[in-house]
């Protein structure tokens, strides 16, 4: 499912079936992260936090993505922003939200 995912980051719009935790990834993933960024906004879940610290490492804003990481209850991320990105898309993709 996590290629098919990468696979509609050629498309100029994010498909409409995506859940809002889906579109943000999708949007940052196309650089474009104040649309993300508002998405992740409204998604107060853990993983809607864990969104918003990745979209901190994204900006280089590494004492917000650890505030983000801390409020997700999820330890800071040193792994790459794709390997990351990969991650959340493949926990969103197994259900998880």
């Amino acid at each position: 499912m996590l290629e098919e995912f990468k696979k509609t980051l050629t498309q100029s719009e994010a498909p409409q079936e995506l859940s809002p935790a889906l579109k943000a990834l999708w949007e940052v993933a196309n650089d474009h992260w104040k649309q993300s960024h508002d998405i992740v906004n409204d998604i107060n879940t853990p993983t809607g936090y864990w969104i918003h610290a990745h979209l901190h490492r994204v900006e280089g804003d590494l004492s917000n993505a650890a505030y983000w990481y801390h409020k997700a209850d999820r330890p800071i991320c040193d792994s790459s922003l794709e390997e990351e990105w990969c991650n959340l898309a493949a926990f969103l993709l197994d259900g998880n939200e």
